[in-house]
């Protein structure tokens, strides 16, 4: 069993790790969209995502759209994140200060996002957010803005040098 990686691993090996790597920091990054998506779900009660985004091909070809994006740039995020080339093996999977970096500032820059989205719904009292819900088309441009807004700040967190 290898116990670090560097100029000494065949190439191959260098590859199959990079990509176990991508693999796993890009099941993270699923996995702290899928907490973003359900915390504005839970954030935004008045707008009914789910229910309205199946009324139209649009607004679904907006979701499609939308996620593909953030999967775009959650894998751009992860196969240009810093890593360290010669340490230990689990180290360049589990690097717990990558990790800890990453939850705290996807959870930061969420918080932030939905804290000055009510902010701006409050100080624009004549454009009223909850009529996003009154057509599938709204809603799914809505819910394409912030699978980008999440995909934007999961890159970000993931290439913030450590």
């Amino acid at each position: 069993m290898m116990e670090g990686i560097g100029l000494a691993a065949p190439y191959w090996v260098m590859v199959l790790l990079w990509v176990g790597r991508t693999l796993f920091l890009s099941l993270v990054c699923v996995f702290l969209a899928w907490l973003g998506i359900r915390a504005l779900d839970v954030l935004n009660p008045h707008i009914h995502k789910r229910q309205r985004i199946g009324e139209d091909p649009i607004a679904t070809g907006l979701f499609a759209s939308g996620f593909l994006i953030l999967v775009g740039l959650v894998i751009h995020g992860v196969t240009t994140a810093p890593t360290v080339i010669g340490g230990p093996l689990l180290d360049y999977f589990f690097n717990f200060r990558l990790l800890g970096l990453l939850a705290v500032g996807f959870v930061v820059s969420l918080l932030l996002g939905v804290g000055l989205f009510h902010l701006v719904n409050k100080l624009t009292p004549k454009i009223p957010f909850t009529n996003i819900n009154q057509h599938p088309i709204a809603v799914g441009i809505y819910v394409f803005g912030y699978l980008l807004f999440l995909g934007l700040i999961l890159h970000a967190a993931l290439t913030t040098p450590l």
